[in-house]
């Protein structure tokens, strides 16, 4: 049995993270910034659910993002999110890599 990641279920969840794994470093950085731009837009418990994950995992994870403390906060940021804005977020997020341009890209 293959194990499945949180975002393999949704094909835009799942192609946008594959392909923000294999930035590089200044473009994961600008994704990090859209991406904290989710805290506008989740509840307090569900941040403070994300800080508990990054105490967790930072830099003691297997996961690509576990060893950039702002990255993981990011995609824990996203993971946690709504279901509708998880989409959208996702989508932008894809749209950016592949414009490889966050300018004037919001949530």
């Amino acid at each position: 049995m293959i194990n499945q990641r949180w975002y393999d279920s949704d094909p835009i969840l799942k192609e946008a993270l594959d392909l923000l794994r294999l930035q590089p470093d200044e473009t994961k950085s600008e994704a990090t910034d859209f991406l904290l731009q989710l805290q506008e837009q989740v509840a307090g418990e569900v941040i403070e659910h994300v800080y508990e994950i990054i105490n967790t995992f930072q830099g003691k994870g297997n996961r690509w993002y576990d060893n950039d403390p702002m990255m993981l906060k990011g995609v824990e940021l996203l993971r946690n999110a709504p279901a509708k804005i998880q989409r959208v977020a996702a989508l932008k997020l894809l749209i950016a890599l592949e414009q490889k341009s966050f300018e004037g890209v919001e949530i």
